[in-house]
């Protein structure tokens, strides 16, 4: 049985933190906490969408795309420099990290999105992938090359669009935040690098990824609206998935203060917690801590990613035991939009959270504005959704 009390008995910045705390084994491996979780809701929504673009297909709402495709053509100066430019990135990038695997591992991110690198291992790469692409286009060369028509399923673009998704996703989430506050912009202009993977708001990334998906379905000349449905199930579980990674990590999305008596039913680390070795350094000092991140909060907060965590989960469920009996298209993004918006609008009444003066007179966190029109746009779409399908 899992130990939840355990558990959340602290914050891990890494994996490694998380190893080395409850196995005793360290192990410097470069990759954040928060990341991780972001990571696997990522690929725990893909492959939902997965599922539901072939159970869609099998009921004749996704057809097959009619794709026209050279077989046997030589590898061409674009493939080749193409591969040659990618082999070169990796090259460059994985050399200096084995060559330097410490200060990799301290700091990932700001590794990666810098310039440091070694040119030999580019000029390696570069060598090595333009070799395997020609090789490659050797193996299926043909005398006459000759042009066929294949199919491309649905669910065989889950790659693709979760690739677009996250791009399009961290954009609008990253852009959301940084209009959020001015002091956010400010920050980002000041430290672009350390900045650029944190302060990430949630329905920024939902509308930027929405958009980015959007406009990749359709240039596949496919109906968004079913793509929408089959993804709904999984951006719920994967939003609650990624709340974990806020928990784990202490990333600042905690609740506010929580000193009241703790009910005898509930667990503590359900109903209040401090978030020790968080990683902003929020709260007091850890006395005799020689750590990173040594820093408590001076007053225990409701655990909201947690709550999120839970609501998410049950959304879920029934999104997913519904999929199956409502044959209306656009009902279950509908529905997951109106569910959405009621969750992050009752979180942020417990979220620690900037508040905007949108009128004069009336204050509210940028979530909680969002989070009506969600609701009103997902019942308004049930509604226009079942009487369309009634009509037709």
């Amino acid at each position: 049985m899992i130990n939840f009390a355990l558990m959340f008995s602290r914050c891990y910045a890494t994996l490694s933190d998380f190893l080395f705390h409850h196995f005793g084994v360290d192990v410097p491996l470069p990759i954040f906490s928060f990341g991780f979780f972001v990571a696997l809701g990522f690929l725990v929504a893909a492959y939902i969408l997965s599922l539901e673009l072939k159970r869609k297909e099998g009921l004749g709402l996704l057809p097959p795309i009619k794709t026209d495709v050279i077989l046997g053509e030589p590898a061409s100066i674009k493939s080749l420099f193409l591969s040659g430019l990618l082999g070169f990135v990796l090259g460059f990038k994985l050399l200096a990290i084995a060559l330097d695997y410490a200060a990799f591992s301290a700091n990932p991110q700001h590794f990666i999105l810098s310039a440091e690198g070694n040119i030999v291992g580019g000029i390696l790469g570069a060598a090595l992938f333009a070799y395997l692409k020609y090789r490659e286009k050797e193996k299926e060369k043909l005398p006459t090359p000759k042009k066929e028509t294949i199919n491309v399923h649905a669910y065989e673009l889950t790659g693709d669009i979760t690739l677009m998704a996250a791009i399009g996703g961290i954009s609008g989430a990253k852009l959301f935040y940084l209009f959020e506050t001015p002091g956010n912009f400010q920050e980002f202009i000041n430290n672009p690098l350390e900045s650029f993977f944190g302060g990430l708001t949630i329905y920024g990334g939902l509308i930027g990824g929405a958009l980015v998906t959007y406009l990749y379905v359709r240039s596949k000349g496919l109906k968004f609206i079913h793509f929408a449905d089959s993804a709904a199930p999984g951006l719920i579980l994967s939003y609650g998935i990624g709340r974990m990674g806020c928990q784990v990590s202490g990333d600042g999305d905690w609740g506010v203060p929580n000193l009241a008596l703790k009910p005898d039913w509930m667990p503590q680390w359900l109903w209040a917690q401090s978030y020790p070795h968080n990683i902003i350094n929020e709260g007091v000092f850890i006395e005799g801590c020689q750590e990173a991140h040594c820093m408590v909060l001076a007053q225990p907060v409701y655990p909201t990613p947690i709550y999120e965590l839970i609501m998410a989960s049950l959304i879920f469920g029934i999104l997913w035991s519904v999929r199956k009996k409502i044959a209306f298209p656009g009902f279950m993004f509908s529905l997951y939009m109106a569910f959405n918006g009621v969750e992050r609008f009752f979180i942020e009444q417990y979220r620690v959270n900037t508040k905007l003066e949108w009128i004069q007179g009336i204050n509210a966190t940028q979530a909680e504005v969002i989070a009506i029109p969600f609701v009103l746009v997902g019942i308004t779409g049930m509604l226009f959704s079942y009487k369309l399908a009634k009509k037709n």
